[in-house]
């Protein structure tokens, strides 16, 4: 069966050996989906109706069915039983001659609000519309899928809920025989991430695995679909992996896939990774969208002329007749290089919080991107969330957008008139992608006349302004006139909603309508003179003449005045006090204005689609004008952020760091008083020992340093007075503490994971956060960790460092490494306890104040007063050993401090070789116990 199993409660990823036998697969056999057992018992018998969900839940085995019935979609048997559930709707039943079936349905008008749940509860849903119309149909009416609502394909606004890029990933790999797939590794892997909303379309490939999983980290996917020899293990635990029909990613058919949408492969892609993963992208895109049915999604030999010819339009604007699989929209395909930007994986984004908060305690702070975000447009919040998620490593492409910023900074009048014209803009994205497949209403066609009519005004406000990079952004604005016309002369400015009850068109734009809209209004208003005629002709005050959808027009008499009724009146229908009549003439009337009504619809209809055709050809033209606008919002967000919050314009492409009053973009917007500080940093003094109490300022200082990285290398102003940086190829994070039960790692494990990715793969010119290291196992053995790590940081990669530690001893490695220096927050200890400066100064601290910083905390007084005394008393021991006459002497093998030197190399050097990543946590347990027994030796 076609598509492949996906989803059942809760939700299942698969790997390839899942997906190798081409065969259905359904964890836990999830009895909601595929065709229901009751039905198949007697699927011979089954009504018309009936047998066409039963052959749709066949087809579409991998989601609940949703079937139109009249208003409702319906599910039966046990998808309505998990329906009903799921959706907090009412379980009812339908009986037929074949048996009794549970049934359960939600309204169209509000479906997307359920479809939402049966998402979040992990169910793909497929819809099953009415395509054609029942009151010209003889039999059961046709139904079909029309779209198969998956998390990752979403294009409902009433869904997608922000603005935000929605992406569903592929992943293939090169080099490995499809026949005998998993029995060899990959020389490449492809992967292809595909905004089905927006048409947003990007391909890359690597030979790294750990790559993929920074690239998935920086996308964060909703959905992916996996070949049959690639690791569903990289995608995260929040990415749906559904399996997908093998043969889609075979290089032929995606081969030609691609060719249809783009022309040669090899002219867009690099390799066959690359063609494969776009290609099965672009087909499982189709399939969702409704495009292909599932026996052509299933062979893989669709032909594409069939599907992609030059003659292929948007989707069939009934919704019947033959099935289009292209999506015209999806038109421009990005090839990028992960190398080419400064990589964020999802650890460094997580702890920076550049997309997403981090809730303590229940208290949920601000994200980088809500502080640095004043676009008025989605396009605009898209394009700022693409920057932050990708930032440049291209010194001339960096400087070229903070000479954009410059010029927007320098000219206030324009900034503002600027904002106040984007924010008229619509989702031309988004609407582009409806106009494309079909689905655009007449007011979503207004909705993009409407900002249409703004580009020239943005073009002339931009002739105010001082920069070549907003000069190059003026001159290719196209205004869209011809589209923006079109639909101005077509559409009415207030259109009705719905598409085939008129009121979506002027009358004027064809003559024909409007002889037709005429007639009606002509016979109408007949109709409503009628009345007064009748009343005066008759001599009856009470008469009435109305209308309903039943009867159509009719004269309405009370009983007491029937006698007055003229012999030309026909009686229609007799109520409790009155009866209801027509004349020849109001029979005659009628059926002018019905046949009026209905061509002057229908025609209406057909205008209304011929437009909407047109303004689809012209799609590849309305999202070049989408993405300047989404540039030039961006250019404007941090141009006012700038000017409003005192950001300087940073160098990029210094040796060293050299930031002079940095502040914290967030904290400092969340905090009545942010104390700035300098951050130095160049080829003599890389390496940052950090010391100073817990809530002293340390971690504050660290993020900040890499967000003036980040926001620099985006194009953005920085939170100095002055900042000069490098071009940052790599932001790593240790920082906080986590664990992951559920994979079988404990928070010492997980550091000791990060620690690894830091060690083998930071450069020269990457950042290092390090937030404490060691502090999930012994003091011992936590401080050695932490010293063989700043040394082979310092040794062997050379990138600059912030190491923040309470291992005070850690401070003394400046003595052996030139590159390592000292910096600390300084303190007041008061009577009460410590007062914090938040002021970095050289040099170690000389305490952590940890007692102290308890007692501030709540902590109870007989723990604090208890914790002094211990403490008092380690400090007393430590002298009396230091001056007393048992000192022992210094062993030569020792660095003065104790340590034996060559023990503590050969131990780094072990653990240096232990690949973590691969080792089971008992396995790494293990090997820290044999360490720490040759330290203890």
């Amino acid at each position: 069966m076609f598509p492949l199993g996906v989803v059942s409660l809760p939700v299942f990823t698969v790997g390839p050996a899942d997906i190798l036998t081409g065969e259905c697969w359904h964890t836990g056999m999830d009895a909601a989906l595929g065709p229901p057992a009751k039905m198949a018992d007697r699927e011979d018998e089954l009504t018309p109706m009936m047998a066409q969900y039963f052959e749709l839940c066949r087809a579409y085995d991998d989601s609940l069915v949703f079937f139109q019935v009249g208003d409702f979609y319906e599910a039966f048997c046990e998808a309505a039983e998990r329906v009903a559930r799921l959706c907090e709707v009412t379980l009812t039943k339908r009986e037929d001659n074949t048996g009794e079936y549970p049934m359960a349905g939600v309204p169209i008008d509000n479906a997307e609000s359920y479809i939402d749940r049966l998402l979040d509860a992990g169910y793909r849903v497929a819809v099953a519309d009415q395509v054609e119309d029942p009151d010209q149909t003889t039999g059961v009416v046709e139904r079909r899928v029309t779209r198969v609502v998956t998390p990752g394909t979403l294009t409902e606004d009433e869904l997608l809920g922000s603005p935000d890029n929605n992406f569903v990933a592929c992943l293939t790999a090169a080099g490995t025989d499809l026949a005998n797939a998993g029995d060899a590794g990959a020389d490449t892997y492809g992967l292809a991430l595909l905004d089905v909303s927006t048409g947003d379309f990007y391909a890359t490939s690597t030979g790294r695995r750990g790559t993929v999983r920074d690239e998935l980290g920086r996308f964060g996917p909703a959905e992916a679909i996996v070949g049959p020899d690639a690791p569903a293990a990289v995608f995260a635990d929040d990415c749906m992996v559904s399996p997908y029909e093998r043969r889609a990613f075979e290089a032929g058919p995606a081969r030609e896939r691609v060719r249809a949408y783009f022309g040669g492969p090899d002219r867009v892609l690099a390799d066959d990774a690359q063609v494969r993963a776009c290609g099965a992208l672009l087909a499982y895109a189709e399939y969702t969208r409704g495009g292909l049915a599932p026996e052509d999604a299933r062979s893989g030999l669709v032909d594409p002329e069939e599907v992609h010819g030059p003659e292929a339009g948007p989707e069939d604007d009934t919704g019947a007749g033959e099935r289009e699989a292209r999506l015209d929209y999806i038109n421009h395909l990005t090839r990028y290089d992960p190398r080419e930007y400064m990589l964020l994986d999802r650890a460094a984004l997580e702890s920076l919080e550049v997309f997403e908060a981090r809730a303590v305690h229940g208290h949920e702070s601000r994200t980088l991107v809500e502080v640095v975000d004043e676009t008025t447009s989605a396009l605009g919040r898209r394009k700022l969330d693409d920057w932050l998620r990708r930032p440049l490593l291209d010194e001339e492409r960096i400087a070229a957008r903070h000479d954009a910023v410059e010029g927007l900074v320098a000219a206030p009048a324009v900034r503002e008139e600027l904002a106040d014209l984007l924010s008229s803009v619509y989702d031309l994205e988004r609407l582009v992608s409806r106009v494309s497949r079909g689905r655009a209403t007449a007011r979503d066609l207004r909705s993009l006349h409407d900002p249409l009519a703004v580009v020239p005004d943005v073009t002339a406000t931009l002739a105010d302004a001082d920069s070549d990079r907003l000069a190059v952004l003026r001159e290719r604005l196209d205004p869209l006139k011809d589209v923006r016309e079109r639909v101005d002369e077509a559409v009415r400015e207030e259109p009705a909603a719905e598409l085939t009850e008129g009121g979506i068109l002027k009358p004027e734009y064809d003559a024909e309508l409007a002889d037709l809209r005429a007639t009606e209004h002509d016979g109408k208003s007949w109709v409503d003179d009628l009345e007064a005629r009748e009343r005066e002709r008759t001599g009856i005050d009470s008469l009435k003449v109305g209308h309903n959808t039943v009867h159509g027009y009719y004269i309405e008499v009370t009983d007491p005045n029937l006698d007055s009724v003229p012999e030309s009146y026909q009686r229609r229908q007799t109520l409790k006090n009155s009866e209801r009549f027509v004349t020849p003439e109001l029979k005659d009337r009628e059926g002018e204005i019905i046949r009026a009504e209905h061509r002057a619809d229908d025609l209406e209809y057909e205008l209304f689609c011929e437009v909407r055709r047109a303004v689809a050809a012209e799609s590849e033209r309305i999202q070049a004008l989408a993405d300047r606008l989404a540039r030039l919002d961006a250019f404007v967000s941090f141009a006012s952020v700038a000017a409003k919050f005192d950001y300087a314009r940073p160098e990029v492409g210094s040796d060293g760091f050299d930031v002079v009053d940095a502040r914290h973009p967030v904290v400092e917007r969340t905090e009545e008083r942010f104390v700035p500080n300098d951050a130095r940093f160049d080829e003599e003094a890389f390496v940052a020992v950090i010391t100073g109490p817990n809530m002293s300022g340390k971690s504050t200082y660290m993020r900040q340093v890499a967000l003036v990285s980040v926001l620099a290398q985006a194009g953005s102003f920085v939170p100095a007075a002055e900042a000069r940086v490098p071009a940052v190829d790599r932001v790593f994070t240790r920082v906080g503490a986590s664990d992951d039960i559920a994979g079988g790692r404990s928070t010492f494990m997980v550091e000791m994971t990060e620690l690894a990715t830091i060690c083998r793969h930071a450069t020269e010119d990457s950042l290092v956060l390090l937030d404490e290291v060691g502090r999930g196992t012994s003091t011992a053995d936590g401080f050695a960790i932490a010293r063989a790590v700043t040394e082979y940081l310092h040794d062997e990669v050379g990138a600059t460092t912030l190491f923040a530690t309470h291992h005070h001893d850690l401070t003394a490695v400046t003595d052996e490494l030139p590159g390592v220096f000292n910096l600390h927050f300084e303190t007041d200890p008061t009577g009460e306890g410590v007062a914090f400066d938040h002021a970095v100064a050289p040099g170690a601290a000389s305490a952590s104040y940890g007692v102290e910083v308890a007692k501030m905390a709540g902590v109870p007084d007989p723990v604090v007063e208890r914790s002094q005394a211990v403490l008092d008393a380690d400090a007393a021991a430590t002298d009396t050993a230091a001056d007393g006459e048992g000192t022992p002497t210094a062993d030569p093998r020792t660095n003065g401090h104790g340590e034996d030197v060559e023990t503590t190399a050969r131990v780094a050097a072990e653990l240096e070789e232990l690949d973590v990543a691969t080792m089971t946590p008992l396995e790494a347990l293990n090997a820290l116990a044999e360490l720490k027994a040759e330290l203890d030796e």
